[in-house]
C-alpha cells in the first residue's frame, strides 16, 4: 500500500511538472537564476523555461505588457504546440486547448498594469467596475489563450467554485498563474524550498483567524468567510485561534506555531508580523484581505503579501489595485481546496470570480500543503502518533461525523487522555464559539496547565479569561491573569495581561491578590 502510494505521488508530481512553465525576465540575474532553482526543484523540463525581454519596473503600461509579454508568450505557446488552436485571415487565433495550465511567474517579471485612457477594441461600460482597465499581469496571463481585446472590466473565471484538478477539465484553455517573488531573492528560495519539504510531512500547526469588526464595509461578507473556515478547520483537526474583537491581533499577541493565518482590515502589516521575533512555520500560508494588500512586492514593510511571505509565509494572495470585496478570492473556498489536497494554483482560482483583474497568487503554483494527508492518514493508522498536531487531526476526521455536541465531548475526553495541549485549547475554542463559556473555560485552564512554552501558556489564560469576563467572572479573571504576570513578568505578552488586570481593577474595584 505505502509503495502505490508513493508512485502514485510521483506520477502527480511529474504530471504537474509536465504541465508547468517558469516565465522569467531574461534582463535580471536574479530572475535567470531562481528561474533555473525552481526549474531544478519541481523536474521541470528545461524546454519549459520562458525568458522574456521586459521591463524591470513592477508597474508597466498596457503597451509594455502586450508588446514585451503577452505577444512574445503566445509566439511561444504557438511554436512549442503547446496549444490546439486555429487561425483564419483577419481574425483573432482561436485557441481550443492547452498542454499547459500552470504558469510560475519569477521575481524580476512586472507585477501589474497601470490604466490607459483609449486601447483599441476595448469597450468600456459606465459602472465603477466597467470603466476600469488597470490590472495585474498575472491575472490577465490567466486569460492569455483568448486574444481579447477588451481590457475594461473583468472576465468571469470558468474555473470558479470548481472541484476538479485543472489537468481533467477538457478543453481547458485557462492558465492557473502564480508568482514567486519576494523583497529579496532569499525569501524566494526559502518559499520553494519550504513548499516542497512541507509538501511531504504536511503543514502542521494553529491557524489565527482575524474577524473584522462590523462597520467595516462588506464585513458581513467577509467575515463570513472567514467564520467558514473556522468551521472548515475544526473538523479536520487544525486548533484555531480566533479574534472578534473590534481590534486586530495586538502586537504582543502569543501567536505561536502559526501555519495558517486569515484576516483584515488593515491598510500596512500589523500586529505580531511587525515584531522582529515572529516567524511563521515553514511552509505557512498567511492572507491578509485589503484592496492593496500586495501592491508592491519589493518591500518587506509595506502593505501586506510582501511582509508576510518575509516572515516565513510560504504563499499569500493579495490585490495590486481597488479590486471589491465580492471580486477578491473567496477565502472559505481556497482554504476548502487546499484542505482537499488541490495545488496553491488550484485552490486560488477556484476561489476567484474574476479574470483579468487585480488579484496576485504569491508562492509556488505546484504547492500542495495537505497533500500528504492523503498518504499520512492511511500510512500511520496503525503507528503511534508523531505529534500532538496528527493526533488531533486523525481524531476529528475520524469523529467528524457524529452529531457535534457528541464530538466535543468525544475531543474534549480525547484530548485530556492524551495531555494533547493544542487540543484542549482548541477544544475550548470549539466550546466558547457554541456559548458554552463555562465548559471552555475549563479546557482552556487544562491548557495552560498543559503547556510548557511561556507564549502557550499565556495565550491559554488570555483565553480562560476572555471566556470567565463574558461570565461575569471578573474577581477569578483577576486572580488567574495576575498569577501568570508573576510567574511570567517578562513574557513579549505581558502587556495584554497587564490590561486586562488594569480595565478588571477600574471596572470592579477589584484587588488583586498580593503577592506572597
Amino acid at each position: 500500500m505505502l509503495i502505490l502510494l508513493i508512485e502514485s505521488s510521483v506520477h502527480a508530481e511529474e504530471r504537474l511538472a509536465d504541465s508547468t512553465i517558469v516565465v522569467y525576465n531574461e534582463t535580471v540575474p536574479e530572475s535567470v537564476e531562481l528561474a533555473k532553482f525552481y526549474a531544478a526543484k519541481r523536474r521541470i523540463a528545461p524546454e519549459h523555461l520562458i525568458g522574456l525581454d521586459c521591463p524591470t519596473e513592477e508597474e508597466i503600461t498596457r503597451e509594455q505588457y502586450d508588446a514585451a509579454i503577452a505577444a512574445p508568450l503566445r509566439d511561444v505557446f504557438k511554436q512549442r504546440q503547446w496549444w490546439t488552436l486555429s487561425e483564419s485571415v483577419g481574425k483573432p487565433p482561436v485557441v481550443t486547448s492547452s498542454s499547459i495550465h500552470f504558469v510560475a511567474i519569477i521575481k524580476g517579471v512586472p507585477l501589474k498594469i497601470h490604466s490607459t485612457d483609449s486601447y483599441p477594441g476595448d469597450q468600456s461600460g459606465t459602472g465603477p467596475v466597467e470603466t476600469r482597465n488597470e490590472a495585474s499581469v498575472d491575472s490577465e496571463l490567466a486569460v492569455l489563450a483568448a486574444y481579447s481585446r477588451q481590457i475594461s472590466g473583468f472576465a468571469h473565471n470558468p474555473y470558479f467554485q470548481r472541484f476538479r484538478a485543472v489537468g481533467d477539465l477538457e478543453n481547458s484553455t485557462l492558465l492557473l498563474v502564480c508568482r514567486l517573488d519576494a523583497p529579496t531573492a532569499e525569501t524566494v528560495r526559502r518559499m520553494v524550498i519550504d513548499a516542497i519539504a512541507t509538501e511531504k510531512s504536511g503543514l502542521w500547526g494553529r491557524a489565527y483567524i482575524d474577524l473584522a469588526e462590523s462597520a467595516v464595509a462588506g464585513s458581513a461578507t467577509g467575515n463570513g468567510w472567514l467564520s467558514e473556515i473556522i468551521e472548515q478547520l475544526h473538523k479536520v483537526g487544525i486548533p484555531v485561534v480566533y479574534n472578534d474583537t473590534a481590534a486586530l491581533f495586538p502586537d504582543a499577541y502569543p501567536m505561536t506555531d502559526c501555519a495558517l493565518y486569515y484576516g483584515w482590515y488593515a491598510g500596512v502589516v500589523t500586529g505580531p508580523f511587525t515584531r522582529p521575533d515572529f516567524h511563521f512555520v515553514p511552509g505557512a500560508i498567511a492572507i491578509h484581505i485589503h484592496s492593496f494588500s500586495a501592491n508592491t512586492l519589493r518591500d518587506p514593510n509595506v502593505n501586506w503579501v510582501g511582509p508576510l511571505v518575509s516572515k516565513g509565509a510560504a504563499a499569500s494572495l493579495g490585490n495590486v489595485y481597488e479590486p471589491y470585496l465580492e471580486l477578491t478570492s473567496h477565502l472559505d473556498a481556497f482554504n476548502d481546496r487546499l484542505l482537499h489536497g488541490f495545488t496553491f494554483a488550484e485552490s486560488a482560482y477556484m476561489a476567484t470570480p474574476a479574470l483579468s483583474w487585480m488579484s496576485v497568487m504569491v508562492g509556488d503554483p505546484l504547492y500542495r500543503p495537505y497533500a500528504s494527508w492523503l498518504q499520512t492518514d492511511a500510512q500511520t493508522r496503525s503507528a503511534k502518533n508523531a505529534s500532538d498536531w496528527k493526533m488531533y487531526h486523525e481524531f476529528a476526521v475520524k469523529s467528524a461525523p457524529r452529531p457535534a455536541a457528541e464530538f466535543r465531548a468525544l475531543a474534549g475526553k480525547a484530548a485530556v487522555s492524551a495531555h494533547n495541549c493544542p487540543m484542549l485549547e482548541d477544544v475550548g475554542s470549539i466550546e466558547a464559539r457554541n456559548g458554552n463559556l463555562s465548559v471552555a473555560a475549563n479546557y482552556f485552564q487544562q491548557a495552560y496547565t498543559c503547556y510548557t512554552k511561556p507564549d502557550d501558556i499565556v495565550r491559554a489564560v488570555l483565553e480562560q479569561s476572555d471566556a470567565l469576563l463574558k461570565l461575569n467572572k471578573s474577581k477569578r479573571a483577576l486572580d488567574i491573569v495576575s498569577k501568570t504576570l508573576r510567574n511570567f513578568p517578562n513574557s513579549s505578552a505581558a502587556p495584554l495581561l497587564k490590561n486586562i488586570e488594569g480595565e478588571v481593577i477600574n471596572q470592579q474595584s477589584i484587588t488583586p491578590t498580593p503577592k506572597p
